[in-house]
């Protein structure tokens, strides 16, 4: 029997974007579409916010997801990893609520381009026993290829930077490049077990990644990204309807 916990993560402080995970996003706070995919996905049999803050907490309670606690504030510095917000909310559920997890499943406000299909899926690739782990990852685009970046030297002389050779000796063809992939921040799934090992984890030893399409995977740290992002939620929403009425229609 599975017991999947899923938390979303939203402390107060956000230098770059002030109180970012309750700005209004597209007629919405940001938090409220992790939330939403999360509660439509149908597979977390226990759903929490994790804050340390309580206007956040009120939000979060407003939007239907549970606030069991407020986390402790030497866990919502900037400095905070993920890792001790995690291991705290399993803990907590676990020791206060009798919930004893099987697999956490993490959703961060700041990537709202998820669906609750990749929350299924990642569930369900949690599920199995050859991984401790599930990273959301992208397929890097050419443009941002480490094989086409380059370095200078002291003459402002150009050479490829991954291995030093000259300009000239760069492959031509973007199809050429091997295909490597980003952290999306869209979705992570963990076992509880990583965070007893040595060394104590999130992740254990073998990550699986769980490609996503570029169009749902983008990611607010500043306000750029804030109005790309507002650019490609819409998008989202237009294919989504789009594809809603050609349903209907059929």
């Amino acid at each position: 029997m599975t017991n999947v916990l899923g938390i979303i993560t939203a402390r107060g402080g956000s230098s770059r974007v002030p109180r970012k995970n309750i700005k209004d996003f597209l007629g919405k706070p940001l938090m409220a579409w992790s939330i939403e995919v999360g509660k439509e996905s149908s597979v977390l049999d226990r759903f929490i916010l994790s804050t340390e803050d309580e206007e956040i907490a009120d939000v979060g309670r407003s939007l239907g997801v549970e606030v069991p606690f407020l986390r402790p504030a030497e866990f919502a510095q900037d400095a905070s990893s993920s890792f001790d917000p995690v291991k705290h909310a399993y803990e907590w559920m676990r020791d206060n609520s009798g919930f004893d997890a099987s697999s956490i499943i993490l959703l961060e406000p700041p990537a709202p381009g998820r669906q609750p299909s990749h929350i299924r899926e990642v569930v369900e690739r949690i599920g199995r026993d050859d991984v401790d782990s599930v990273l959301g990852i992208t397929e890097l685009s050419s443009q941002y290829h480490p094989e086409k970046i380059v370095k200078k030297d002291t003459e402002n002389m150009l050479m490829r930077y991954h291995d030093g050779k000259l300009i000239r000796e760069s492959i031509k063809r973007s199809q050429e490049f091997s295909k490597l992939y980003f952290p999306n921040a869209s979705i992570y799934a963990f076992k509880p077990a990583n965070f007893y090992k040595d060394p104590p984890s999130l992740w254990g030893d073998r990550v699986y990644g769980y490609e996503m399409e570029a169009k749902y995977a983008f990611d607010i740290d500043t306000p750029d990204d804030w109005v790309i992002a507002e650019i490609k939620m819409r998008r989202l929403l237009d294919e989504k309807a789009g594809s809603s009425a050609r349903s209907t229609s059929l």
